[in-house]
């Protein structure tokens, strides 16, 4: 069955690809993604598929590395690291860096090397947590960008633990929020951590830097990031009702204007962005002709549920085409023979496969000269 909507205008037709406008949304944020947990779509998009650089919240990536050896039993939540001279130096209070202020020659647990590291994004602590895991900080970084690559994190490549400012240490504002959505779903228990407002190391209390932490109802998470290169930068979660969301911004100028856009943004998330069910799995798109075959055209259905996120303000301007090239008999049911285009306004367009309906025989040979005498004298 078709499925309409009345706030959408669909445009069904053979043609080229549909073209997306501009966003009725706008943020200060020049990197920037609103995305839906439980669906992955994203609701919103600026500059969010170019890698940058992502400062400390690379600690996300740093972080998940730990949740995973966790998990796997490599290590315990009770297993203690050696602080070096090296991790002291460049990371403790001598670096002029956010600090858990450790102090070399002490041995310190896993538990708390990653409070040190999520709520008071402590260099020290990632880079204790990278020898005592790696044997040192390079390796470990490269064991990052193997493990981003396999979570499909195309954008990302790690030089280090702490993502103090090097040029070829870059990851995306998607692929931040992509990583984001997997650790919190594979790591409930451990992500958490993210959620707690404090934590005292050395007789020192460091509040979590996360602006949204007891200003916006229902955050818990993510990780703050700044740097000269980088500018102030937030990736945040939060849950209200059944719904939840992860913002990325990055990119902005201070530390208070990165704190008004995050909650502009959030709020934002949940009040004026929704996740419409186009399609249904096995939905009936539309018709294609079909070349040579026992009948002239084959309807084209959906292989999955298909989703889309978007600003209220765009939804009358989603714009939908089908494109294919010519569908040769005979035609199994379930192959792959045409496109649905999808246009948001501010998206790239979203190309999603078409499969055929049901099984298209070939036509018998008295048929196929027919039709092959028909597009000759329309001249096809």
């Amino acid at each position: 069955m078709f499925r309409f909507f009345t706030f959408f205008v669909l445009l069904f037709s053979i043609s080229n690809y549909a073209s997306s406008q501009d966003s009725n949304f706008y943020t200060e944020a020049p990197h920037a993604i609103i995305m839906d947990v439980a669906t992955g779509e994203v609701l919103f998009e600026k500059d969010a598929r170019v890698a940058m650089s992502p400062a400390s919240m690379t600690k996300i990536m740093t972080a998940h590395m730990v949740f995973d050896a966790l998990k796997n039993g490599v290590i315990t939540p009770n297993t203690k690291y050696l602080v070096s001279n090296e991790a002291w130096k460049r990371g403790g209070v001598s670096s002029g860096s956010s600090t858990m202020f450790l102090e070399a020659g002490s041995s310190v647990s896993v538990m708390d090397l990653l409070r040190g590291i999520v709520i008071q994004s402590g260099n020290d602590a990632c880079i204790a947590i990278a020898e005592g895991m790696a044997g040192n900080e390079e390796y470990f970084a490269k064991r990052m960008t193997v493990k981003a690559k396999e979570l499909g994190l195309t954008t990302a490549n790690f030089k280090n633990s702490t993502g103090w400012p090097h040029p070829e240490h870059k990851i995306s504002a998607y692929d931040l929020a992509s990583l984001t959505k997997q650790s919190m779903n594979s790591h409930p228990d451990y992500f958490s951590i993210y959620s707690e407002g404090s934590f005292t190391w050395n007789g020192i209390t460091q509040n979590n830097r996360n602006p949204l932490l007891g200003k916006f109802s229902g955050a818990d998470g993510v990780k703050t990031g700044s740097t000269k290169d980088s500018g102030y930068g937030l990736v945040g979660s939060a849950t209200i009702g059944e719904n939840r969301r992860i913002i990325v911004v990055n990119g902005l100028a201070s530390k208070s204007q990165r704190s008004s856009v995050s909650q502009k943004l959030m709020q934002a998330a949940f009040n004026q962005f929704k996740v419409y069910a186009l399609y249904k799995k096995n939905d009936i798109v539309g018709q294609i002709d079909v070349y040579l075959g026992s009948k002239g055209k084959v309807n084209v259905m959906t292989g999955n549920d298909i989703n889309v996120g978007m600003y209220y303000g765009d939804r009358s301007s989603l714009r939908t085409k089908i494109t294919y090239k010519d569908a040769v008999a005979p035609i199994d049911k379930g192959t792959h023979v045409a496109d649905l285009i999808i246009a948001v306004p501010g998206r790239v367009d979203r190309v999603v496969p078409l499969l055929s309906a049901e099984s298209i025989s070939k036509d018998s040979l008295f048929g196929i000269a027919w039709s092959v005498l028909k597009n000759k004298i329309r001249g096809n």
